[in-house]
């Protein structure tokens, strides 16, 4: 009998309806959700700073007000860390709730993460937020005890899926094989339904409809399959595994605090309808240190697009930016950025499509400075600049933003306690066998397809792709579909390539990293994020699109493979 472990949420905002439609949509034993990302610390810290008794997810709060009594009547465990920055909060006002509603439930919590009152000993700078990526036995521990419900901090996104599979299996510290597979199965649901259809590069192939959110069949040896309930929409095929196990990584070893995943070692594998089978992963020791999220105020921003219709574009662009960095040349922002997006075309038949986008971004410590002096001085231009003259907003006041950092302090230096149902505290220690963290050996490359004519269509004809944000930098994976495909996009999707592709990143560091089980390939982009998604510095900020861009490009595909 396989432990159904099902996902009801990727992030803080996800579908509030899911838990309900995950509780009743067909069997489960757990139920997780993922709320936390590297912006939701920056607001939970915000929050906390508003009101100490925050700092959680209040969202997780409301939807168990509605689901908590249906959960305990079909027996589904919760584990979440929707505890965010305080999951002893959210503990305590589930036991409100719970009494509230009159159910007896055990819950529990795992503490431990927040080091932000350390930050000076651990020579973390004086941040906001700093949260150290737990790992999964502080909540095998709270399960073990009889927790019904268990909200952690911050975790590893996967350790919410392998917590639970290694309490049901009784797994030891050092089954690094088992928990590297329950890695691999976690890794894929825990982003909600970018596993059943969501963000996936050949979706017009499918009828996704509104994705249903997936579940993971673990089995006693950490292999698993993807699924999802029944009757609900998007599809599970070998095709959306590979895309979210694509997602904001980076080479073949996916290091956690329990154990480095070899994802270059796994198989995919269809299992029937809607089902794929991940097996053969391999384990390895994890790193002696642990990742530190670190979110600190970077100082104010603020921003301004003015639209150019019609004729003389580059002109008018060059006009309203040497008179408003005219009018700010007393005292200008730190940090001033334009973009011009030529969203233009000639002889339009709209009035929007004959119009470009200049915007302009500015930061600075002061947030007058980034505030109305700002807008003010772009807005006075009204009647004095490039004929059409608009704006696509009023003036506005500064807002503050966050720049995200990653640290590394040693594992032994983070307390990882288990808050059991009963109040006792429990420490977890650290693994006892460590390996320090490396790149493998880049693997032999297959032989170049022997191919004869070529014609020249988007990338995206024959390769999908899937990017996000890690800090600053961007990854794009990328895959193919067949072996001769894999053949022939081995040797041409170069970094150069890819460099030319996206010029964006022609002056940027780019890592390639190939996993040819998954006949895939990752490219890792440094600093194109800049000081991270809060900072805001680029159109898109978290490089969710940025595979997109790479896919619509053109480039000599052979007319075998078309």
């Amino acid at each position: 009998m396989t432990y159904r472990i099902g996902n009801a949420s990727g992030f803080y905002g996800d579908r509030f309806s899911a838990v309900r439609e995950m509780l009743t949509g067909g069997p489960l034993d757990v139920l997780t959700g993922d709320y936390l990302a590297e912006l939701t610390m920056l607001i939970l810290g915000r929050d906390r700073m508003k009101d100490a008794t925050r700092g959680y997810a209040k969202t997780f709060l409301r939807q168990m007000e509605e689901n908590l009594g249906l959960a305990q009547e079909k027996g589904v465990k919760i584990v979440v860390n929707a505890g965010g920055l305080n999951p002893a909060g959210l503990a305590d006002a589930l036991r409100e709730l719970a009494n509230k509603l009159s159910l007896d439930v055990k819950i529990a919590h795992v503490e431990g993460d927040d080091l932000v009152r350390r930050a000076d000993e651990l020579d973390l700078g004086k941040p906001l937020t700093a949260n150290a990526y737990l790992g999964a036995w502080g909540i095998a521990e709270c399960l073990n005890a009889g927790a019904d419900v268990v909200v952690t901090g911050r975790v590893t996104d996967a350790s919410v899926i392998v917590g639970p599979a290694a309490a049901h299996y009784g797994w030891a510290r050092d089954d690094f094989g088992a928990l590297a597979g329950a890695v691999a199965a976690g890794h894929v649901i825990e982003c909600g339904a970018q596993a059943t259809g969501g963000n996936y590069a050949f979706f017009t192939e499918h009828g996704i409809g509104v994705p249903g959110f997936p579940i993971a069949e673990i089995e006693a040896d950490g292999s698993s399959v993807i699924t999802k309930h029944p009757g609900t929409g998007g599809v599970v095929t070998v095709g959306t595994v590979t895309a979210q196990l694509l997602y904001e990584i980076t080479g073949a070893r996916y290091a956690g605090p329990d154990v480095t995943t070899r994802f270059d070692t796994l198989t995919l594998t269809e299992d029937g309808p809607d089902r794929v089978r991940i097996s053969g992963v391999r384990g390895e020791a994890p790193p002696p240190t642990l990742k530190v999220a670190l979110n600190r105020l970077g100082g104010f921003r603020n921003e301004t697009t003015f639209v150019l219709t019609g004729l003389d574009i580059e002109a008018k662009a060059a006009l309203v930016k040497e008179q408003l960095e005219a009018s700010l040349k007393d005292r200008p922002p730190a940090d001033v950025r334009w973009t011009l997006a030529r969203t233009d075309h000639a002889d339009a038949d709209t009035e929007q499509t004959a119009s470009a986008l200049l915007h302009v971004a500015v930061k600075d410590a002061d947030p007058k400075v980034a505030g109305r002096a700002f807008t003010g001085a772009a807005v006075e231009l009204a009647l004095a600049s490039y004929p059409g003259f608009h704006v696509t907003a009023p003036p506005s006041d500064a807002s503050p933003y966050g720049v995200y950092t990653a640290a590394y302090v040693d594992a032994g230096q983070v307390p990882h306690v288990a808050v059991l149902p009963d109040g006792m505290r429990v420490d977890i220690a650290p693994s006892a066998s460590t390996q320090d963290l490396s790149e493998v050996d880049e693997p032999a490359l297959p032989e170049p397809l022997d191919h004869g004519p070529v014609r020249r269509v988007p990338l995206g004809t024959i390769a999908g792709a899937r990017s996000g944000d890690k800090g600053g930098n961007a990854n794009v994976g990328v895959w193919v579909r067949s072996e001769e495909a894999w053949r022939w996009l081995v040797h041409r999707l170069t970094v150069a390539e890819f460099k030319l592709l996206l010029p964006e990143t022609a002056g940027l560091p780019v890592t390639r990293y190939l996993l040819p089980n998954l006949r895939a390939m990752n490219f890792v982009v440094e600093g194109i994020l800049g000081e991270g998604v809060a900072s805001q510095a680029r159109f898109d900020p978290q490089a969710k699109a940025l595979g997109e861009w790479l896919r619509s490009r053109e480039i000599d595909v052979p007319e075998v493979l078309l």
